[in-house]
């Protein structure tokens, strides 16, 4: 068990009464209730709390609630919970724990807990508990008003929580007024009070949403609640997030925000160091210095206003060993020698930027405070009064004066600006700071991301200007916490990057006056190195703030589902031989909405030795496929031929009735869409299939081409995928069985060609349309027959096919099958950037009629380099059967990699497999891979690269099974 040396002999709102043990990554250790797992970490003498997600820097506690970047862990229980901060989760007895690096793992197993829902009204519906948020609730309560308060800290208070001994309200100290409101609010009748409750969601006429982590004994209650609040009024009391500074390694363990140290010391009980120094720019840390000397730690202060600035921190790993100061201009550009001091924390003030998230999604207007460095909410949302620091009132006196009149009136209630401004004091705007060797790639501005002030100079180099750009190009602020520590600072660091004309012309969307974003034009240059420009700074209000999206803060899926989590609505779709292929103990896999039969084991058959089984049938007697639910669209029309013509790639305007043709539909950028065999039923009705996942997707696009770009042609579609029952008879001996089952058609492959139709009627005297079609390339027959006939036909197929053995496959067959033929499969063996060229499929191309997607084919990408094309891959080992999706290198491309991490450096990639398989007909495995020039390649051995492994692989022709297409007609 981890002893608690850095907790204090007395001091914080803890429960020293009530010991807790929790682990934390296997470790034992003790904190008390009332505390975070943060604090109770702290208190160990433990900072450090894993590395970065990318650079793997070590990284420890940030801060003391949600805006923390750093410290998360996986709750483990019934349900395990990831990504949690450590600095707002509630420290329960019994915990176990796992810091997580940035990363979070879902559990798969199922949630069993309850998530419920509640819809209210209030007459005043208080966000935030602190100062202002108390003194309105209570203010309002008192008189009558229905009031509801959220919170999402465990506890009451807000910065009340980490008041000292010194502080007081109207005379009294701050811990007993705490107390004492804390009793009336939860007494009052006519107040409810939510902790652990989050707003997260803010919109039109005071509708709020909020999600409620419930605490309770009783084993059936929910575990969290999304309540739905529809408010008369709101009073906006969510406070104020503090900032950093950005210096160099200003990530480092021991590195915090003031603030942060001063909850942990006041609130906790918990001293993060013992020889401090305070670096700010602002009073607000006159508090947490109070604070860390009460406690007996050494403090050195550190305030840039009066010209001297953190450099550099050293650390041993696990935090802070010394920090290098330096005199600095307004800018942070050092102006002198610099020193050494020794220390084990550093305590951070940037200033204060409120949380104006919630004023934000209501189109609540914020505006750039100079005097106040922040954006500062202005109460344009009706119905809606902010109070507090959200309000850049920085004083706990002032700050419950703005509570209790928003309680009390729905008018604005905000001291003037100019009496914010002289509470709060100075704030210098400083937003990073130079490092002695000159370098920026140390300097972090969203820890979480691993970005730097260089990632920031790169993006402008870029041609950058928007702060919306800057964010997706560096990915800032795109983390768990959504920028709550970086995004105000990148804001910053961008109004001294960019000169002020350039930074202006932004505020009026026009072009800024230098482009290149390089040394003229900023901070530093391309190579991380000071330069000798300074660019006047510009209010960061002229770059604005990102968009605020809900959620502020993370919140479980569950609880925005139904109540009831279990099989999703999405209906499985059946075909009509359903019921007979789980009487025969058919194995199902889902294609679209559709179940189809994946194999049918028997006995003790594993699935490749169904497949092994079911594909010898095929090849060598006769097997049968339950087709039924390849996509069916009717075309009719005195203009169908003329719409389809121009939809496939190949010609359809001379197709004769009663044949059959296999045609292939690209979108507009030349890459293929779909595919299928359309029949023509009448010179002005067609029958079109689809790919099974494809069939709502191919009938909206012909939707879509008649409506908007051809709506002078005479054609309609109905879908009738549903109103046919389709079996795929396949195999040697597919003819004799379709002679025993429609006596009265002449099957012989004189009377009855390949890609042709016939309409009949069976032996049990059922009309039928039977198809020459192939899938697999032997002789083979598809019977269509009405649904309602569908489960009568298959058992005639069955009983007709019986002398010859005959055996039913699923799609795991049909899919060997075809690719030993080279048949492609649309989504499997395409991708979306794959056009009929790349499948070797030139003959499909008309040379003389106009298509959707062949303009494409002129363009460079299709005819200014070498293409991947579809080749196969037999890896020399046999036996081997490549994993889908594997990735083909050249082996002198490898150099000495050897499979394990990561290479020196990228290996080219010529190519991957998109299909492999075990084939009995070849006797060997094989797969199908679009490779670069892969036509050019046949012959050549290659390396297939998969799970740290590589193995050996030649190049070959595609169709590696009856290449002259023999077996296709018996």
């Amino acid at each position: 068990m981890t002893a608690q040396n850095n907790r204090l002999a007395s001091g914080g709102v803890v429960n020293r009464d009530a010991a807790l043990s929790f682990t934390i990554d296997g470790q034992s250790f003790t904190g008390f209730a009332g505390d975070t797992a943060a604090s109770a970490f702290l208190a160990s003498g433990n900072i450090r709390v894993g590395n970065s997600i990318y650079l793997g820097r070590p990284r420890g506690v940030l801060s003391a609630g949600v805006e923390e970047p750093n410290a998360f862990v996986m709750v483990k229980g019934s349900h395990n919970e990831s990504m949690i901060p450590a600095t707002s989760l509630e420290l329960e007895d019994g915990m176990e724990l796992l810091f997580q690096d940035g990363i979070g793992t879902l559990d798969q197993r199922k949630d069993t807990a309850e998530y419920d829902k509640k819809h209210v009204f209030t007459d005043v519906l208080v966000i935030g508990a602190g100062p202002a948020g108390l003194a309105a609730a209570s203010a309002a309560a008192k008189i009558g008003q229905r009031v509801m308060i959220l919170e999402q800290d465990f506890a009451l208070g807000g910065d009340l929580l980490s008041a000292d001994a010194t502080e007081t309200v109207n005379g009294q100290p701050a811990s007993e007024y705490l107390a004492a409101v804390t009793a009336e609010l939860e007494a009052a009748q006519n107040v409810t009070v939510l902790t652990r409750t989050s707003a997260f969601g803010s919109y039109d006429n005071n509708y709020v949403i909020a999600l409620e982590k419930r605490v309770t004994t009783n084993p059936n209650a929910s575990r969290q609640r999304l309540w739905h609040i529809t408010a008369k009024r709101v009073v906006l009391a969510v406070g104020a997030m503090e900032r950093q500074i950005v210096f160099a390694n200003n990530d480092v363990p021991g590195v915090m925000l003031a603030s942060a140290v001063r909850t942990y010391i006041n609130r906790y009980g918990v001293l993060p160091g013992k020889n401090a120094v305070v670096f700010t720019t602002n009073d607000s840390a006159q508090a947490t210095v109070r604070a860390l000397e009460a406690a007996g730690a050494t403090v050195t202060v550190v305030d840039a206003r009066n010209g001297e600035a953190v450099v550099d921190v050293t650390s041993n790993g696990d935090r802070v060993t010394s920090v290098t100061l330096a005199p600095i201009n307004e800018l942070g550009d050092i102006t002198g020698e610099t020193r050494e001091v020794s220390a084990d924390l550093v305590a951070v003030s940037g200033g204060w930027s409120p949380t104006v998230n919630l004023h934000s999604q209501c189109q609540g207007v914020m505006h750039w405070n100079n005097e106040l460095a922040g954006f500062i909410p202005e109460p344009t949302v009706k119905n809606q009064t902010l109070a507090g620091s959200v309000n850049g009132t920085y004083s706990l006196e002032a700050s419950i004066a703005e509570g209790k009149a928003a309680g009390e009136t729905e008018a604005a209630s905000s001291s003037s600006i100019e009496e914010r401004i002289r509470i709060a004091g100075t704030t210098l705007q400083l937003w990073s700071v130079a490092a002695p060797n000159g370098e920026w790639d140390q300097h972090f501005v969203d820890p979480q991301r691993d970005n730097t002030a260089k990632d920031i100079l790169r993006a402008t180099g870029a041609g950058m200007r928007s702060i919306e750009h800057v964010k997706r190009y560096t990915s800032i602020s795109t983390g768990v916490d959504q920028g709550k520590i970086g995004g105000v600072n990148t804001i910053g660091i961008l109004t001294r990057l960019l000169k002020g004309e350039d930074a202006r012309a932004i505020a009026v969307g026009q072009p800024g006056q230098d482009a290149s974003g390089g040394a003229e034009s900023g901070l530093i240059n391309d190579g991380g190195e000071a330069t000798e420009a300074k660019p006047k700074p510009v209010a960061p209000g002229l770059f604005g703030t990102t968009t605020f999206r809900a959620p502020f803060t993370p919140v479980a899926f569950a609880a925005l589902a139904g109540r009831s989590i279990g099989e999703l609505y999405d209906p499985a779709r059946t075909t009509a031989a359903h019921a007979w292929h789980v009487a025969h103990g058919a194995k199902f896999e889902d294609v679209g909405q559709w179940k189809r039969p994946w194999f049918y084991p028997q006995g003790n058959e594993d699935m490749d030795q169904a497949v092994a089984r079911e594909c010898i049938a095929a090849r060598e007697s006769v097997a049968m496929m339950d087709a039924s639910t390849l996509g069916k669209i009717e075309i009719r029309g005195k203009d169908a031929a003329e719409f389809l013509n121009r939809m496939y790639t190949n010609p359809f305007l001379k197709l004769p009735v009663g044949k059959a043709r296999y045609g292939i539909m690209c979108s507009p950028d030349g890459m293929i869409f779909d595919d299928g065999v359309t029949l023509r039923l009448a010179e002005d009705r067609f029958f079109m299939t689809t790919t099974t996942g494809g069939a709502a997707k191919v009938l909206d696009w012909l939707e879509e081409w008649s409506q908007t770009e051809w709506p002078e042609l005479d054609v309609f579609f109905s879908s009738v995928t549903e109103q046919w029952a389709t079996t795929a008879v396949v195999g040697p001996k597919s003819r004799e069985v379709i002679a025993k089952l429609a006596p009265g058609l002449d099957v012989s492959k004189e009377g009855f060609g390949f890609m042709e139709f016939r309409e009949t009627v069976l032996a049990s005297g059922i009309p039928a349309r039977i198809c020459r079609i192939t899938f697999s390339g032997e002789l083979a027959f598809e019977v269509n027959v009405p649904t309602t006939y569908g489960l009568k036909v298959w058992e005639d197929i069955v009983a007709a096919g019986e002398e010859f053995n005959i055996t039913p496959y699923g799609t795991e067959t049909m899919h060997v099958l075809r690719a030993e033929k080279a048949y492609p499969i649309v989504g499997q063996d395409t991708d979306g950037t794959v056009t009929p060229q790349d499948l070797n499929m030139e003959w499909i191309i008309g040379k003389n009629k106009e298509f959707v997607g062949k303009r494409s084919f002129a363009r460079l990408s299709h005819t200014d380099h070498v293409r991947k094309q579809w080749v196969s891959v037999l890896p020399v080992d046999k036996t081997l059967r490549l994993p889908e999706g594997t990735q083909i290198v050249r082996k002198e491309d490898l150099g000495s990699y050897d499979g394990t991490g990561l290479p020196s450096a990228p290996i080219p990639m010529v190519g991957h497999v998109t299909s492999s398989y075990d084939s009995q007909a070849l006797g060997r495995t094989f797969g199908l891979a679009l490779l670069k020039d892969g036509l050019n390649l046949i012959g050549t051995q290659l390396v297939a690269s998969f799970d740290g492994r590589f193995a050996d692989v030649e190049v070959g022709n595609t169709v590696l099974f009856d290449p002259e297409g023999a077996r296709r007609d018996g």
